[in-house]
């Protein structure tokens, strides 16, 4: 059981419940994503938000940036670090209009977004979620 909050999680809270979420993914999935960021920002940055033609920032919850590794070649080599970024503000609205557990939030959140480094359908990527 997770502590109830008497004040809304900060953006480290996020990230040690993102951290105890990765501990809990599969390990051959874990060990792939060695290598991948965690970031975890209040909102979408404007630039990003305007790309995918966000009405609001409160519409993404979380995003991958890079190469997914499908798509990745041995020859070519990428400056751009993989990350995934959970974005706390909507992470926490949706929070708040669902009642869902915080921790089960953010795990579901990674999970979609490290699925997408590694090029998973959201089939897998339930599959991995119901695993405890």
């Amino acid at each position: 059981m997770h502590p109830a909050h008497s004040s809304p999680p900060d953006l480290g809270d996020i990230e040690a419940l993102a951290r105890l979420a990765l501990a809990t993914i599969p390990e051959e999935l874990r060990l792939h994503a060695a290598g991948l960021v965690i970031r975890v920002e209040d909102f979408v940055d404007e630039e990003t938000a305007d790309e995918m033609d966000l009405e609001s920032p409160y519409e993404l919850l979380g995003l991958y940036r890079g190469v997914s590794l499908n798509n990745k070649s041995i020859s070519v080599s990428s400056q751009d670090v993989d990350m995934v970024f959970l974005y706390r503000r909507p992470i926490l609205d949706y929070w708040c209009e669902t009642g869902e557990d915080l921790a089960d939030l953010v795990r579901h959140v990674l999970i979609h977004e490290i699925g997408h480094h590694f090029g998973m359908s959201d089939e897998d990527m339930e599959a991995i979620e119901e695993q405890p």
